[in-house]
């Protein structure tokens, strides 16, 4: 993309500005932060015809003045940069049901040498909501080329290529209100701005007929202080519980196919080729088939986790559930506004913490932060699942509902002690967000962003886990014990260096019923990513001499046969006790290394090091809580 004519989308939250990116970029569109800043945006290759423009999607703003890292970035790169250094043209995505808010950042926008279009979006909800906008009314009072456009079915997407190769062909502009000069005081520049805008609307409107829409008649109900929390909760049980229901067949058949039959094809292959040594096999199918294959077996459920997910911010839901949430998080003295990240965070904890920049007062992002990691990430996810399946296997879904209720209840737990003890007067901003008009939810968009989820997740954890299995298949194939050799085939992983890593480690978690070192192992290596408990986990039992039909008669699979058995073995006959003190516990300790490099690259050492002490002897302390109650009654 370098020589392209860059061009920078901007535009209030909820406007479509990343639905329209999206559907310019495809696939092509790629996530980092903007160099010398720790601010993340999105980037990507738009190819009209002859040309291809590089395209920055920046993080949404009302207007240029800062109160946040996002929006400060925003600022410095549309009008505080050398000429030379801003994009070649600005694209001022606006909603068309709430023009005012939409325009202002175009108002201050056009007080600089800049080249501005206006991407005008949502005009058929506009429509339903009785505002009918003229875009040619609105180009000629405002002085700049409008393009009309729907980016949820990429109509209108060609007429807005030949309007912004018309724009770059013409000159940077300073727009002023007449008789504002340029060094009138900010609160004449203020009331000039909104006169400009104001008159614009009510060119490009006429007047608006007061109709109430169905949006309005939902939201009697989805916005309700009491029916809306119960309506968000019962939502999030449904996605649950069609994600673990409708992905269990898909997985069970992904892992006879690489657990079994690629496997077998694979030891066919070394056999034909001489290479049937142990320690080749031992690496390629106990350690990477056997454990990368299991996390594997789990990308359906997270395609359809993600696609649910997608389905509800596409339909508007997503937006209330911020303001469902707001009440909650004023209680632990937090805005509304920091529901953006937590609710990011249940996908993975590392955009999450990025994404507290949206938080303009400091003390904000670090409570946010450290509250993150106790959001149920969709690595912990697969470990649920998992569980859900080998120990209640008729109510998987129900299972991991109650995980993610848990999460919730830490996260409010937590923040409130950290109010009452570090923050006392911490401030708590009014929630301020525009609520998007219910829509159906389209295919090709909720499927865009369902694979793009999905293969940032694979493409995060696949080298995290790949290394993690060759590091753990090492550790098994190093004995510990006199008369072995290195990877020798009838090693026990008890006997080796794995084995008395994790008996050094599994006193500590007696009090919580799984003081064994086969339990307490994966938690090592979860403790580098979650995913890598399910992987290591098969390669343990998988070096283990384990007959299938052994494992068919507990839970279909070796895996969970000898799972079943060291759990009930660990706890004293109280099983279910431990697996959900296991739970919680991997629930609440450190979601994984890469989180702990995000905390310390925004909020620094000093709270990183504060936060990983408070997961680690807090979810100890719940673990054991949890066993030691629940054995009194299962």
């Amino acid at each position: 993309m370098q020589g392209s004519p860059v061009i920078a989308f901007v535009g209030a939250p909820n406007s479509g500005k990343s639905t329209l990116f999206n559907a310019l970029t495809g696939a092509k569109a790629q996530m980092g932060n903007w160099p010398g800043t720790t601010v993340e945006v999105s980037r990507g290759a738009w190819r009209d015809d002859e040309r291809e423009y590089d395209v920055i999607d920046f993080p949404g703003a009302y207007s240029l003045d800062a109160l946040s890292p996002d929006e400060e970035l925003t600022r410095e790169m549309l009008i505080e940069k050398p000429l030379e250094e801003r994009p070649n043209l600005v694209v001022v995505v606006v909603d068309a049901t709430s023009l005012g808010r939409g325009l202002y950042i175009a108002t201050e926008l056009a007080e600089h040498p800049q080249r501005i279009l206006l991407a005008l979006t949502k005009l058929d909800v506009a429509e339903a909501k009785g505002i009918s906008v003229n875009p040619e009314a609105l180009q000629d009072s405002m002085g700049m080329p409008v393009v009309a456009l729907d980016p949820r079915r990429k109509a209108g997407l060609a007429k807005l290529g030949e309007a912004v190769e018309a724009a770059l062909g013409g000159c940077a502009t300073v727009l002023r209100p007449v008789g504002l000069e340029a060094s009138a005081s900010p609160e004449l520049r203020d009331e000039a701005r909104f006169a400009a805008i104001d008159a614009a609307v009510a060119a490009a409107t006429g007047e608006v007929e007061d109709r109430q829409t169905l949006t309005d008649r939902i939201d009697r109900f989805v916005l309700n202080p009491i029916l809306g929390p119960l309506l968000f909760l019962a939502v999030m049980w449904g996605v649950f519980q069609v994600a673990t229901t409708v992905a269990a067949p898909l997985q069970d058949g992904l892992e006879g196919l690489i657990t079994g039959n690629f496997a077998d094809l694979v030891r066919s292959g070394l056999e034909s080729a001489g290479l049937d040594h142990p320690i080749v096999t031992g690496l390629l199918i106990n350690g990477l088939i056997e454990g990368v294959g299991m996390v594997l077996t789990f990308a359906p459920l997270m395609a359809l986790m993600f696609l649910c997910l997608a389905i509800l911010e596409d339909s508007g839901y997503m937006a209330r559930a911020a303001v469902v949430a707001d009440r909650v998080m004023r209680a632990i003295g937090l805005p509304g506004k920091a529901f953006i990240p937590l609710i990011v965070g249940f996908g993975c904890n590392v955009p999450a913490i990025s994404a507290t920049r949206v938080l303009g007062n400091p003390r904000h992002r670090i409570l946010t932060a450290l509250l993150v990691p106790f959001t149920s990430c969709s690595a912990r996810l697969t470990v649920y699942v998992m569980m859900g399946a080998v120990f209640f296997p008729d109510n998987a879904g129900t299972v991991v509902f109650v995980m993610y209720v848990i999460s919730i209840f830490l996260i409010v737990l937590v923040g409130l002690i950290l109010r009452n003890t570090l923050w006392r007067t911490i401030p708590s901003d009014p929630l301020v967000i525009d609520l998007p008009t219910y829509q159906l939810p389209t295919a090709r968009l909720a499927l865009s962003v369902m694979w793009l989820r999905l293969k940032g997740f694979l493409k995060t954890a696949s080298g995290i886990i790949v290394a993690t299995v060759v590091v753990v298949w090492l550790l098994l194939s190093i004995p510990t014990v006199p008369g072995h050799s290195f990877a020798q085939e009838d090693l026990t992983p008890r006997d080796s260096a794995y084995g008395a890593i994790s008996e050094a480690v599994s006193p500590v978690f007696d009090p919580a019923g799984f003081g064994t070192w086969s339990l307490t192992g994966p938690l090592v290596t979860g403790f580098v990513a979650k995913e890598a408990v399910i992987s290591t986990w098969a390669q343990t039992y998988a070096v283990e001499d384990v007959t299938d039909a052994e494992a068919s008669e507990q839970a279909h699979s070796k895996l969970a046969a000898n799972i079943r058995a060291d759990f009930d073995k660990a706890s004293g006959g109280h099983m279910l006790a431990a697996v959900w003190a296991y739970m919680v516990f991997m629930l609440a300790y450190t979601p994984c290394v890469a989180t702990l490099a995000a905390q310390r690259r925004e909020v620094g050492w000093k709270w990183t090091i504060f936060g990983l002490a408070t997961q680690l002897v807090g979810a100890w302390a719940l673990a054991v809580a949890v066993f030691q109650v629940l054995k009194l009654f299962i």
